[in-house]
């Protein structure tokens, strides 16, 4: 138990400060199953209480920061989680289970997106419009006022520094809500913030559930743009809040996302480059890909090697740095489990792992696992499952193809494997997906738009467009 790392507290106008129902609720190890904290469960009158502060700052000092000065502020952020950086690691390791090695990975992330933005705030301009000799007309860009982060438990750090990261660089304050089954790098993010030099009250952390705190914050009118991450279901319910009253929204679904290899395509890469794509973070990825669509003549070949990597990955406890560590609880454990044995039943077939190693008797592990001979009307084929488990069908042609990747309600991410340059670019033309990698997998960076269409929501992270999703246009207008 690490529980004398962290206060049992919510992090609200730069200070650490009980819930007021005093409830407490326990963040498990899921190695181990054991409890590492046990931190606030916080209710409406705690989002009350951090919106204010929020707001307050907001028309306080913060107003008065310049976007220079903000940009500084960040850098120092960075430099102090670049400081910090094996300890979050480990904090992200022992609380989502992930292997060190991915975590070290995640908290670099971090420190590049927080930088990214630091130098982004002062770069953040309108533009004048030419209405004639007789007017003069411009657009200011003003940040948006106080902005809700709910943010998912696969990737805790770095989903809650992809939004908060521009929502501060173009001068919003910040009520951050992290998934309660990783709330921990949160709260150490808002005592790094307070360390550097961040006003009281632009960073509020409060810890809780969806349906309580979560829901309280989208809901409550001072907060003017809310940014969520997580599962369609949860997804419609804040669009439902949300339009209680009115204000800009951000949505992350999630995905069913289709790498696509074509008989011409580099196979060795493919084959490297699906194992990533399909195993890391055990799956839990929205941008994972989940389902592999193998033009028929290279089936044989690929899968030959594919299997026999993916059945030489070790699964392992997170600080054993293996290459699967296990799925963050037993209710996403089980909830995999039910895939498997749906897929069994509807008649795919099973060809590697689909149950827990034999070696780890406690905690939430879950072998690397197949399925092959996938119709695209089974579950597995249809619904996300967000964990180690990949399926894969064939195509013929490239019509084929398409019609089998955008054959589901999902469109976050596609890859499209082949050497053939008018190939690719028509099925990125045609995939109906937010992001299409051509011969690579989670291409991209910081500095590339990401987002989905359909079902795996709407608006775009990271990039300038990350930026103005915090930013409103005002028009001036000046008759002379």
């Amino acid at each position: 138990m690490i529980q004398s790392e962290f206060p049992s507290a919510l992090f609200i106008g730069g200070k650490w400060l009980p819930s007021r129902g005093g409830e407490l609720f326990a963040t498990l190890n899921p190695a181990t199953e054991e409890i590492l904290a046990e931190v606030p469960r916080a209710n409406a009158e705690d989002v009350e209480l951090a919106v204010q502060a929020a707001y307050k700052a907001f028309y306080g000092e913060w107003s008065e920061t310049t976007p220079a000065e903000r940009g500084r502020l960040l850098y120092r952020l960075a430099q102090a989680v670049q400081a910090h950086r094996e300890e979050l690691a480990k904090i992200e390791t022992l609380d989502n289970g992930k292997p060190f090695k991915e975590a070290l990975a995640d908290i670099d992330g971090v420190i590049q997106t927080i930088e990214y933005n630091a130098g982004a705030a002062d770069k953040l301009q309108g533009d004048t419009i030419p209405l004639g000799k007789e007017v003069v007309d411009f657009t200011w860009l003003e940040p948006l006022g106080v902005t809700a982060h709910i943010v998912p438990w696969n990737f805790p750090l770095g989903i809650a520094v992809r939004s908060v990261a521009p929502a501060l660089a173009a001068g919003c304050t910040v009520v951050l809500k992290p998934a309660e089954e990783t709330p921990l790098s949160a709260l150490r993010l808002a005592s790094l913030a307070k360390e550097v030099g961040f006003p009281d009250g632009v960073l509020n952390v409060i810890t809780g559930y969806g349906e309580e705190a979560g829901a309280a914050l989208v809901r409550h009118p001072l907060v003017r743009g809310v940014t969520f991450t997580g599962s369609v279901e949860t997804g419609r319910k804040v669009m439902a809040l949300v339009a209680e009253a009115p204000k800009p929204l951000v949505l992350e679904l999630g995905g069913k996302n289709a790498l696509i290899v074509f008989e011409d395509a580099d196979l060795e890469r493919a084959v490297g480059d699906a194992i990533e794509a399909v195993f890391g973070n055990c799956g839990q990825v929205c941008s994972a890909a989940s389902r592999l669509l193998l033009q028929r003549s290279i089936q044989d070949e690929f899968m030959l090697r594919f299997r026999e990597r993916a059945s030489q990955l070790r699964v392992a406890p997170g600080l054993e740095d293996g290459d699967l560590g296990p799925l963050v609880s037993e209710e996403q454990w089980r909830r995999a489990m039910g895939y498997i044995q749906s897929g069994v039943a509807e008649g795919a077939r099973l060809t590697l792992g689909g149950q827990r190693p034999a070696h780890l008797t406690r905690g939430y592990f879950l072998m690397p696992t197949i399925f092959e001979d996938v119709q695209p009307s089974m579950r597995i084929a249809q619904e996300e499952i967000f964990a180690p488990v990949v399926v894969t069908t064939l195509f013929e042609d490239e019509e084929q193809a398409i019609q089998l990747a955008n054959g589901v309600s999902y469109g976050l991410v596609a890859g499209v494997y082949t050497q053939d340059i008018r190939r690719a670019l028509t099925l990125a033309q045609r995939l109906e997906t937010g992001s299409v990698w051509i011969n690579g997998w989670y291409l991209g960076g910081v500095q590339a738009p990401t987002g989905g269409v359909k079902a795996s929501g709407f608006g775009r992270e990271r990039g300038l467009p990350g930026l103005h999703n915090y930013l409103q246009i005002k028009n001036i207008a000046i008759r002379l």
